[in-house]
């Protein structure tokens, strides 16, 4: 009876052990990494018209505003902005060189809020209407997969129960080869 050769077991245990070798599983390609979030998506609103667009981001109950000339979509520096939001009139407040900033006495509720801006700038004047859709924060539970070190342990045990499985077939076939050689002589 002729026992496997150590090649041969070495190469039985490695088609075993490792069957993809070389080939990413899914959701384990190691190709370009995908964008990095910052944060929590705001809400925000636009409103365009011949003359300005306006951009509002909600950050709890601050708003920040941007305002640039429909035209050239250069930032208007100077201005005054009004928001009507839900009857209530707030004025904006200039911060930096080309954003403007509305903090409310109470962060918005969710759901849709209609919002009119006056926008003056120099001797234009104009009126916007946009909506801002507020959603409930969403509360995510599934965390990203993080490799504990319980997990490598387990890998780790494997390879080693693996390389005693090589060492014990590797010794059988040898013993056995240099049994049938003293036997023939």
């Amino acid at each position: 009876m002729k026992l496997i050769s150590p090649l041969t077991a070495i190469s039985l245990a490695v088609l075993l052990f490792i069957p993809q070798l070389g080939v990413a599983g899914d959701g384990h390609d190691h190709g370009a990494p995908a964008p990095a979030t910052t944060g929590p998506s705001l809400p925000r609103f636009a409103a365009a018209s011949d003359l300005f667009e306006l951009v509002g981001v909600l950050n709890g109950k601050q708003i920040t505003l941007y305002l640039d000339r429909a035209a050239d979509n250069s930032p208007v520096t100077e201005a005054q902005i009004e928001l009507d939001i839900g009857g209530k009139k707030f004025k904006a407040t200039k911060q930096g060189s080309d954003e403007f900033e509305i903090v409310l006495p109470e962060a918005p509720k969710p759901g849709e809020l209609s919002i009119t801006a006056t926008v003056t700038a120099g001797t234009e004047t104009d009126l916007l209407a946009a909506e801002l859709d507020v959603h409930e924060a969403e509360h995510t539970d599934e965390a990203e997969h993080a490799h504990s070190w319980k997990e490598y342990a387990i890998w780790v045990m494997g390879g080693i129960a693996a390389l005693v499985v090589l060492i014990i077939v590797g010794r059988r076939a040898r013993s056995a080869r240099q049994f049938r050689a003293g036997g023939m002589a």
